[in-house]
């Protein structure tokens, strides 16, 4: 069985017979996946009236636990986007009764953003279909294959310095 990376490594192989382009084979096949997966999220996130990143805000307030709250900066930390895309992303949620924002009583410059009960109760149903579509995406895979490749993932993202939400610019995390 072969696939498109295949291909190209092929054809580089015929034209350039003196260079060993194994680096390929790997990052053509995890931005191939990245792509797919992306396209796959999108449509699944669409279906269901939101976008992936709205989603990101919403799953990030659940998964800070009660009161379900976050200032508009630690949402910018989590989702490594400019704060216009923040405040974008949360206009759109609160023009859909997703989110509410909040005045702070200590520091009037700083705007908790909270799950409203809407909110709290569309996030925990679309993670449950969330977790289940992404195992349909990786149904070609046992779990124990799914469990070396993340571990194979890990190491390689650390490698490259992504060892935390806030350590680059690596996006959103989906969940």
């Amino acid at each position: 069985m072969s696939d498109a990376v295949d291909e190209l490594l092929a054809q580089w192989a015929r034209e350039r017979p003196d260079l060993d382009v194994w680096p390929m084979g790997v990052v053509g096949r995890i931005s191939r996946l990245a792509r797919l997966m992306e396209r796959e999220l999108n449509g699944f996130f669409a279906a269901r009236g939101l976008g992936p990143a709205e989603f990101d805000v919403l799953a990030t307030l659940r998964r800070s636990g009660p009161p379900y709250e976050l200032t508009a900066g630690a949402l910018l930390k989590s989702s490594m986007v400019t704060s216009g895309a923040i405040t974008n992303r949360v206009d759109r949620l609160e023009a859909k009764g997703l989110v509410e924002r909040l005045q702070s009583a200590e520091d009037r410059r700083s705007v908790p953003v909270r799950l409203t009960p809407r909110g709290l109760e569309l996030v925990d149903e679309l993670v449950a279909l969330h977790v289940a579509n992404e195992a349909r995406l990786l149904e070609a895979l046992d779990r124990a294959d799914c469990d070396q490749l993340s571990g194979t993932l890990r190491r390689l993202l650390e490698s490259l310095g992504d060892t935390s939400l806030g350590a680059t610019a690596a996006g959103r995390d989906q969940g």
